[in-house]
């Protein structure tokens, strides 16, 4: 088995910027950026229009984007394989990575494997149906974009993050409906009172989307209310999911130390883990932005960071 200094285990803008950073440290990584797992590239590969990362004035699509930052790790060296990481062995350092493939013993890891935003399977917002047409799962990437304006917009949910899109839309919708199974949020006090008193939070009790529809982009969902069973056709722009993200960390195995919500406990200011030498970045460790640029930022630092620590210990090889 071949030793190296790094592995990078992710394929989204955290990975891929801790890739260009360690690599033009001369780490000579290898990244593992997946396969059957996901598509390569994350959440952005599913993006239309990126309108908020730094650079893109006229915005970019979100696979163009993580295809740029693939050419520029790989211009600087960094060694990519389309594979899925299926274990990793953090019982003795150093540290034994394996592919279906091929097995790497690495001095030091960083985990960049994201969260996937959960959905709801309804008629009409799946892949090749309204998916990224009208149907998203991130209001603050997605909301601003010209076909959510003056429109009504809905968002399935009921705790603090589905309040949280609701009131970032209302900057942009017409009216937002939160849309609830049950007859009360479960967000926390302070964010009830918030969704209860916006003048343009109006709530759906007791109420499931059963429908998506629309041409080139939505233009309405079916809602029925689940103690009446009453359905009704009703005019949207948009229907956001806020029902959660899942982080990427079954692969571990219960090796790391995880926060009560599943993600990648670090200490604070860093993207240190519990395990010597193992970083994470991204939104493996990241619940509250969840954005591509600030994956990015984490994932620079864990490459700094990495970088510092096994320059300290002649690990760099």
């Amino acid at each position: 088995m071949e030793t190296i200094a790094l592995v990078i285990i992710g394929s989204g803008p955290a990975a891929y910027t801790a890739a260009i950073y360690a690599s033009r440290a001369n780490l000579k990584p290898v990244l593992f950026e997946g396969f059957f797992s996901g598509p390569a590239g994350g959440q952005l590969m599913t993006t239309t229009d990126v309108e908020n990362y730094p650079g893109f004035p006229e915005g970019i699509g979100g696979p163009q984007l993580v295809e740029s930052f693939r050419k520029q790790a790989l211009k600087f060296g960094t060694v990519v394989f389309p594979e899925d990481v299926e274990s990793v062995d953090l019982s003795k350092h150093p540290y034994v990575v394996k592919s279906k493939n091929r097995t790497y013993v690495a001095h030091g890891i960083i985990v960049a494997t994201g969260a996937m935003a959960n959905r709801l399977e309804i008629p009409g917002a799946g892949d090749g149906e309204f998916w990224q047409k009208g149907v998203t799962a991130c209001a603050v990437c997605d909301g601003a974009m010209p076909i959510f304006r003056n429109k009504p917009l809905y968002v399935i949910g009921g705790g603090d993050s589905a309040v949280e899109e609701a009131t970032f839309l209302t900057k942009f919708g017409s009216k937002v409906y939160i849309v609830h199974r049950r007859d009360q949020l479960r967000a926390s006090k302070i964010m009830q009172q918030r969704a209860l008193t916006h003048p343009k939070i109006e709530m759906m009790w007791d109420s499931v989307v059963l429908k998506v529809s629309g041409d080139d982009v939505v233009r309405s969902v079916t809602i029925k209310n689940v103690k009446t069973g009453a359905e009704e056709v009703r005019e949207a722009g948009g229907l956001f999911f806020a029902v959660g993200h899942t982080p990427n960390t079954a692969f571990l195995k219960g090796q790391v130390e995880l926060l009560e919500n599943g993600y990648i406990k670090v200490v604070p200011g860093t993207t240190k883990t519990n395990v010597d030498l193992v970083y994470a970045a991204g939104d493996v460790q990241d619940h509250v932005y969840r954005q591509a640029v600030t994956a990015a930022g984490t994932g620079c630092m864990a490459a700094i960071e990495l970088e510092r620590e096994l320059s300290a210990r002649g690990l760099v090889l």
